[in-house]
């Protein structure tokens, strides 16, 4: 039997969490010395009147490679087999904590851990298929190599309501190189190779979400694709930004959910974007 765990910016809906039976391991969450578990001990909204009451941001860290190890050693049985996949390396350790975990319990299950190179709804895109690939009978090791020929077909697209939770922010990247010229603009931000890279400037929500559902046309046309839309706090926003995909994009699987806590403390309040995966087959 194959297990699959992910982690808590996986932002799939509950329901499609129980459904496929998935092991979620929280993003840790530091305001001072309080930790709090992503998903388990602090709600959206305690998050961010936390925020707006201290005026500044809380740290992220990857769980422990103990966790890991934990959780790896209570889904080892009856000869099974893990599939672990996590959000980009290129933002977080979590993927190198999985890994060392992986080695420390080998004698014990075999695990494979996938960078996906990407997060949020991308992220729970992969990991939809990978239990669905597993349902189909597929082995591990072929779910894993099916999952890494993925990566550089999902396609993300996200859009800043402001720069204020960016400009606080130490781990956005290139998107520092900005900052100092943006002025009354929502930046549009892809992924790519796992990193996060400025690709547009919007000058109204309206103007933004239509090149998004633009951009992501001129890059899989009519193609069939399972789409989900993530939102920080903006739900309404989110709606208008589905609907408009559903018009314009080929989709098949849409779903809409909350931006994970430990992604919006970079982005902010108003987030919204959206991440696109080729249907399986």
């Amino acid at each position: 039997m194959i297990k699959i765990v992910t982690d808590s910016t996986c932002d799939l809906p509950p329901g499609w969490i129980s459904r496929y039976g998935l092991t979620v391991v929280p993003i840790n969450i530091q305001f001072g010395l309080e930790t709090f578990y992503e998903g388990q001990t602090i709600d959206p909204s305690a998050f961010y009147q936390r925020i707006k009451a201290e005026g500044a941001l809380p740290t992220t860290s990857q769980p422990a490679v103990g966790e890991f190890s934990q959780v790896y050693q209570r889904l080892a049985d009856n000869g099974s087999e893990i599939l672990s996949i996590h959000l980009t390396s290129k933002l977080s350790g979590t993927w190198q904590s999985a890994i060392l975990a992986a080695r420390q319990v080998q004698d014990q299950v075999k695990v494979y851990v996938i960078d996906s190179l990407t997060s949020s709804v991308g992220l729970g895109l992969m990991v939809r298929e990978a239990a669905l690939l597993a349902e189909a009978g597929l082995s591990t090791a072929e779910i894993a190599a099916r999952l890494e020929a993925r990566r550089p077909e999902i396609h993300v697209f996200i859009m800043l309501k402001d720069l204020h939770y960016a400009r606080m922010s130490g781990r956005v990247g290139r998107l520092r190189e900005l900052l100092a010229s943006l002025l009354h603009v929502k930046p549009i931000i892809s992924v790519d190779e796992g990193a996060l890279i400025p690709i547009e400037r919007a000058r109204s929500q309206q103007k933004g979400f239509a090149r998004m559902v633009e951009l992501a046309a001129e890059r899989v046309g009519q193609t069939p694709v399972h789409l989900g839309v993530t939102h920080a706090q903006a739900p309404r926003e989110a709606a208008t930004l589905l609907a408009l995909a559903r018009s314009q994009l080929n989709c098949q699987e849409t779903f809409m959910a909350d931006l994970a806590l430990s992604l919006a403390v970079h982005f902010g309040p108003g987030t919204v974007g959206f991440a696109t995966y080729p249907v399986e087959g």
